[in-house]
């Protein structure tokens, strides 16, 4: 798998983090960095934010954090819907050898212990680990399917501006007089392109069916309402609308059939397959899960169709953008401080509202817990 193209001027991710000297480091995506461990592959969540196809100058603190343990909340929350590709969370259980390479500046000096020298190995370790804690996800490695997996609950976004053109979305049907931000009267799967450049396009089902099979195309778009209705229904105990998602799906290959992953060639999110790839084997969850950066998630209190809604996401960034003097190419321009703070609040209540638990004690004991 080729490294993300981070050589436009201006790119933060053409910095990188320490933890790109490692051995295992793979690519650095828009928000998550991949790299190898063995036959696993390893995500971790940054705190890069990115908005019209640019990844930003200006990090939000702990970002990478809340999307991390928001996933790690939503995958236990459906494992009896579908397993996920989530093995493990913590960074003591890494390979000692992952780190070496490491300039050990890690994750700055928060938690540092003062009487380990952090140019030494322990250093480095610690240092690592240090970085990756409440990050990282250890996952299984799986063939992503090449269809962005949308189901919506309202009419927002993409979707309105599809029903305003032509009264359907991704080729269903809807009812008519339907205003923006109208609740559905039942759930429906939206699917688009995973696109390499540019935007997605909303497909209709019989594209999926092209791309991955009729078998794997129903199994996804059954799997896909459920969870949006698992996730709906907790959230909304929160005070929280989940308006649409987004979900990544991919398939282990089942025992005895050919398994690409043996002879060295890495497969990961993102990358497309032949349909015929995913006829055999166990469909899985991967990537992030449920998240404000995948979900479009409203104020229970404050809704009020027939407009738009104020999202637990970065959209008062963009529309902070929209307002400067940028033609939206790299470099990005630097976010001011209260549109930083006031964009982390956001994600945190996000955290702590769905999951029930206390970020600070997340930040602490990596845990998901009150």
């Amino acid at each position: 798998m080729p490294p993300a193209e981070t050589t436009n001027p201006g790119d933060p991710r053409s910095a990188g983090s320490s933890l790109h000297a490692s051995a295992g480091f793979v690519r650095s995506g828009k928000v998550r960095d991949l790299f190898e461990v063995g036959d696993r592959l390893l995500l971790v969540a940054s705190d890069r934010l990115s908005a019209f196809d640019v990844v930003l100058p200006t990090p939000i603190p702990d970002k990478g954090r809340v999307l991390t343990g928001i996933s790690r909340f939503w995958f236990e929350a459906t494992s009896d819907i579908i397993p996920n590709h989530l093995l493990g969370t913590d960074p003591a259980k890494l390979p000692a050898d992952f780190f070496e390479g490491t300039s050990g500046d890690a994750g700055a000096t928060k938690g540092a212990r003062p009487d380990v020298d952090e140019g030494s190995r322990e250093g480095r370790l610690e240092a690592g680990r240090r970085e990756l804690r409440g990050r990282m996800m250890l996952c299984r490695r799986a063939r992503v399917l090449p269809v962005e997996v949308v189901v919506r609950g309202y009419v927002a976004g993409s979707g309105w501006k599809d029903y305003k053109r032509n009264g359907a979305i991704c080729g269903i049907r809807l009812p008519e007089g339907l205003r923006e931000s109208d609740r559905l009267p039942e759930p429906i799967f939206t699917p688009s392109t995973k696109a390499e450049v540019g935007h997605d396009e909303n497909i209709d089902f019989d594209a999926v069916v092209e791309l991955v099979g009729g078998e794997t195309a129903a199994r996804v778009r059954d799997v896909a309402l459920r969870l949006y209705r698992r996730g709906a229904e907790i959230a909304e105990k929160a005070g929280i609308l989940l308006a649409d998602t987004k979900f990544e799906l991919g398939v282990v290959p089942a025992e005895g059939t050919q398994n690409r992953f043996a002879e060295g060639e890495s497969i990961a999110f993102g990358e497309a397959e032949p349909r015929n790839q995913f006829a055999e084997g166990e469909l899985i969850l991967i990537d992030e899960v449920l998240t404000p950066d995948s979900s479009r998630f409203w104020d229970a209190s404050a809704y009020e169709p027939g407009r738009a809604q104020a999202s637990y996401d970065k959209q008062p960034i963009r529309d902070w953008l929209e307002t400067q003097p940028w033609d939206k190419t790299y470099p990005g321009p630097q976010l001011p401080a209260e549109i930083v703070d006031g964009t982390r609040a956001r994600y945190v209540a996000a955290f702590e509202r769905i999951t029930g638990a206390s970020f600070q004690r997340y930040l602490q004991e990596d845990v998901v817990a009150q």
